[in-house]
């Protein structure tokens, strides 16, 4: 049996939860987020605790069984407390601010890259405009968010400079050997 999968998901106070038909509905003080789970996993609502559980033993059944018990968990901490993701800018005169529901970054190009941040995905910029703090609910739209961001101006592999992942650890490459 999936390790993963048989974990019950405990619901904090203030999380309501739905299951009607093949649909999960959970509702907590951040927001609402709704998935349609696969036929091939049941969840079972019992007081304060949900449990996934597969119909059978084939390979793509246990294959789910794991991965809608994370994806629901999920949804239960993003509605409870959200999800963040922090993003460096590092490079002379790289720097960002939020306009709006969008991002204008400076980052080398001849002119200003404007990104607009997706329903439910919130930005915040510290002092120094460096730093990119994103917030939100759903955790796949956050994190495809960081990634598209990053692959505006990814790190190069020589000086390090570009857009990283807060806890990103770039090798650089060694420059060219001393020529004669």
């Amino acid at each position: 049996m999936s390790r993963i999968g048989k974990m019950p998901i405990d619901i904090p106070a203030g999380v309501d939860v739905k299951i009607e038909d093949s649909k999960i509905k959970v509702k907590g003080a951040k927001g609402e987020l709704a998935w349609d789970y696969p036929a091939e996993v049941t969840v079972i609502l019992d007081e304060r605790i949900l449990k996934v559980e597969r119909i059978g033993d084939n390979k793509k059944e246990k294959a789910l069984h794991g991965l809608t018990r994370r994806l629901i968990d999920n949804m239960v901490v993003g509605v409870s407390r959200g999800f963040t993701r922090d993003l460096e800018l590092v490079g002379v005169g790289y720097r960002a601010q939020v306009k709006g529901d969008s991002i204008e970054f400076s980052l080398g190009f001849s002119h200003p890259v404007i990104y607009k941040l997706p329903q439910g995905v919130t930005a915040d910029i510290d002092k120094k405009q460096t730093k990119i703090t994103l917030n939100g609910i759903d955790k796949h739209v956050l994190g495809q968010t960081a990634a598209n961001i990053r692959s505006i101006r990814p790190p190069d592999a020589y000086k390090g400079k570009g857009v990283r992942y807060a806890n990103e650890v770039i090798k650089l490459k060694p420059g060219k050997a001393g020529g004669k």
